[in-house]
């Protein structure tokens, strides 16, 4: 189970540095080496190096906002995440020229720590463990899109050639914070994600989600429970660790004020749904 998620207390969960803490973050003040670039996703992401020699995946545009933060708060419920950080402003040099760039989600390449393969959502050895259903609802809460098996990856942790262990991360989380869909959602939209449903209801012991993206299969067995089960840990986040988490995405003050305000709303929904439900059983 640690390979996916380990029970930490939230409240232990450093939010603005997140996983790898201070020691792996890019300088905002170093120059960049563009050595690739990839177009063909829904964003821009850059290969570069930075002046120390140290290579980054770095991704541009509407999504690296929500990606970091959404990741600080899938860490601080205990699932494996990979480093990533927000840059306001950075400089990329291709060859001769040199340019500002605005926001970017950074994310180091590191030896002790390789893509090995990918995992997928409907089989995986967590699958029917309540940690595996608590990330599907936490997902629903972020209303995250893309639950799709090229977001999710092995990771061997590594001391020199040998394996000391793997991680199942769900990573390129960008596609959050905004409305759920199939064809092209809205995407870190504080108005969009405000606007959203949460919890639609209860059908024969399965919660019911205003949930409109791929794989809605994966909601099958998601019970009162479970949503009780994560938003409970989300609960225990303090005030200061939610600040932490958005203002590692780089939001504005307001804006991040207001996803906070959304997603305690749902938690407080979510804890209703089922402080309802065992009151319901209670008196049968």
């Amino acid at each position: 189970m640690a390979e996916f998620w380990a029970n930490v207390d939230p409240r232990s969960r450093e939010l603005f540095y997140g996983v790898a803490g201070r020691r792996v973050q890019p300088n905002p003040d170093g120059v960049f080496e563009q050595k690739q670039i990839d177009t063909m996703g829904y964003s821009v992401t850059y290969d570069v190096e930075d002046e120390s020699g140290v290579e980054w995946s770095v991704k541009v545009g509407v999504e690296a906002q929500s990606e970091v933060t959404a990741s600080r708060l899938v860490w601080a419920m205990g699932y494996q995440q990979v480093p990533s950080t927000y840059v306001a402003r950075w400089h990329l040099r291709n060859g001769d020229a040199k340019r500002l760039m605005e926001g970017a989600r950074f994310r180091p390449k590191l030896k002790t720590l390789t893509s090995a393969e990918t995992w997928s959502w409907q089989q995986n050895p967590f699958v029917g463990t309540q940690a595996y259903r608590g990330l599907i609802v936490l997902m629903m809460i972020l209303n995250s899109s893309d639950l799709k098996t090229g977001n999710n990856e092995i990771f061997e942790r590594r001391e020199g050639d040998r394996v000391i262990g793997r991680w199942y991360v769900i990573k390129d989380l960008g596609a959050t914070f905004g409305t759920t869909g199939k064809i092209d959602p809205k995407r870190n939209d504080i108005v969009a994600f405000e606007e959203h449903g949460f919890i639609t209801g209860v059908r024969n012991g399965r919660v019911q989600f205003e949930y409109r993206g791929l794989h809605q299969e994966l909601l099958d067995g998601i019970t009162p429970v479970d949503v009780a089960w994560m938003c409970r840990r989300l609960s225990r986040l303090t005030p200061g660790q939610w600040k932490d988490a958005f203002r590692a995405g780089g939001y504005e003050q307001d804006v991040a004020s207001r996803y906070i305000r959304r997603i305690q709303q749902k938690i407080a929904d979510g804890l209703t749904l089922a402080g309802t439900r065992r009151r319901a059983g209670a008196t049968s």
